[in-house]
């Protein structure tokens, strides 16, 4: 979200405020960067945003105890924070606003190819034919890019250096993960029957 320029005119330090209120000033700052953000915010550019050696984590935890009861949250995703509605909402967003069609719509098949980039990454398109026994199509790898989960990794070492695939952060913004380290194990996807046991 960073912009390649800084704002002179933002008083970071707001010396001339009262300890109390000036903390509260950059709680809201935090807030606003959050709500005007549509992904996820790092550390860094919200550091940018309140004076210096002030703890974003120490704003970002006051700002979810602030929020607490309210109809949206703080959420950790992708190395970062975002507000977002809380699940118990959705239905009641859907009925009365024109929020558009926001589900992903990935075909089973689709859904197995991403989870092989997410677990497998960096993965050719010949790491993915290994793993499903047939070749998998430049339109579902076009499909997946499209829709801003997948992205070009670095060139594989082999010969023709073909292109790798990884997550992106949309990625983890639609699986609603902190870190790839959020996905889950093999145990876990056998006892949610996703996979069977080997």
């Amino acid at each position: 979200m960073a912009k390649d320029h800084t704002d002179q005119a933002l008083d970071r330090e707001l010396e001339g405020l009262p300890a109390d209120l000036r903390w509260r000033e950059w709680m809201r700052r935090i807030e606003a960067v959050l709500l005007a953000s549509a992904s996820p915010v790092s550390r860094a550019d919200l550091a940018r945003v309140v004076g210096q050696g002030v703890s974003v984590d120490l704003l970002i935890a006051d700002l979810i105890a602030d929020l607490d009861g309210r109809s949206f949250e703080v959420a950790t995703v992708a190395d970062g924070w975002m507000l977002r509605t809380r699940p118990a909402y959705a239905v009641a967003i859907r009925t009365a606003a024109d929020v558009g069609e926001q589900h992903l719509d990935l075909r089973e098949f689709d859904v197995a190819v991403l989870a092989a980039i997410a677990y497998h990454q960096p993965i050719t398109r010949d790491g993915l034919k290994d793993i499903f026994g047939k070749e998998i199509s430049r339109d579902l790898i076009g499909r997946l890019h499209a829709r801003g989960l997948i992205g070009t990794g670095p060139r594989s070492p082999r010969r023709g250096a073909p292109y790798t695939y990884v997550t992106t952060e949309q990625f983890l913004v639609a699986f609603d993960l902190e870190t790839l380290q959020d996905l889950p194990d093999q145990e876990q996807l056998e006892d949610a029957g996703v996979i069977g046991s080997c």
